[in-house]
């Protein structure tokens, strides 16, 4: 299957490729720098030129393909709403270009604010006025009455591994400025992950037979404890371990604070079962114990 990917070149995208690419698929890649270009090519990819802002290139590359990934998102927390709105547009151009096909449709969500303080599973639906990201999703998963095979995969807050520079980046960093490893409350509230190798596995089998209008869970941890997270990066970078109180959390943290309150946990038993998905790479504490976030 020739596959469009957006967001090719990114930290879950760089593992998709690949994945896709071993699997005997063939690769039609976004890019929107030189550098981008040439990572794409030398993964043996193809590459087409643009960005999330260009509806004309995305109908391009939809058109020409076989099955599109969408996991492209700008990241510009100071004009968010902006990066929703050019989100929703690209979802409506390929969706526009895939109409009537019965061709595959995968798009990246999430599994925070789904449930908070319960297990969320697949069968949770996205409310679309819990989040901005999570209307988005409503009128993808919509796709599916105009003839697209779409699927929607939610991820764990953290997908992780070597090169991650995500939330457990962010938090070795505070911990390092601050000069203490913190944790919020009791630090009990619970966080999931998966690893971005296990997480680009599930993308592929989401591509290859996830029914139109499912949802799949890319959630390897069901939740670690985030005071066991601040108790493994403080003995990692030999500083203390706290509570921050909530009063506190925003001086600390910063904007991560909310989200590091969360008590978030998630299953994916449903998406094992459908899927035929197990992870098999190391899970947060694993590697988070093997040191490359704090050497």
């Amino acid at each position: 299957m020739r596959v469009f990917v957006t967001g090719a070149s990114g930290f879950i995208g760089s593992a998709v490729v690949p994945e896709l690419i071993a699997a005997g698929h063939r690769v039609l890649g976004l890019a929107r720098s030189e550098a981008s270009a040439k990572a794409l090519a030398a993964a043996g990819a193809e590459v087409l030129r643009g960005d999330l802002n260009e509806p004309t290139t995305l109908q391009a590359g939809a058109a020409e393909a076989e099955g599109v990934i969408h996991l492209g998102f700008i990241h510009d927390f100071n004009n968010f709403e902006a990066s929703i709105q050019t989100d929703l547009r690209a979802i409506e151009t390929m969706g526009g270009a895939l109409a009537g096909s019965g061709r595959p449709f995968v798009f990246a969500s999430g599994v925070v604010g789904l449930v908070p303080g319960r297990v969320a599973t697949e069968e949770v639906p996205f409310d679309p006025k819990a989040h901005p990201r999570a209307a988005n999703a409503v009128v993808a998963l919509g796709l599916a009455e105009r003839g697209v095979r779409v699927s929607a995969v939610r991820l764990a807050p953290t997908v992780h591994g070597p090169g991650d520079l995500g939330f457990i980046k962010r938090l070795v960093d505070i911990a390092r400025d601050k000069s203490v490893s913190g944790y919020l409350g009791d630090g009990r509230n619970r966080w999931p992950a998966v690893h971005r190798l296990d997480a680009a596995h599930l993308f592929r089998l989401a591509l290859e037979k996830a029914p139109a209008g499912s949802v799949v869970h890319g959630v390897a941890d069901e939740g670690v404890p985030t005071r066991t997270i601040a108790e493994i990066i403080g003995r990692k970078l030999g500083l203390p371990v706290a509570s921050i109180s909530p009063e506190a959390a925003g001086a600390h943290f910063g904007w991560i604070g909310r989200f590091f309150a969360m008590d978030q946990p998630a299953s994916s038993a449903l998406t094992r079962e459908r899927m035929g998905w197990t992870p098999t790479h190391p899970g947060l504490v694993e590697d988070l114990e093997a040191g490359h976030y704090t050497d």
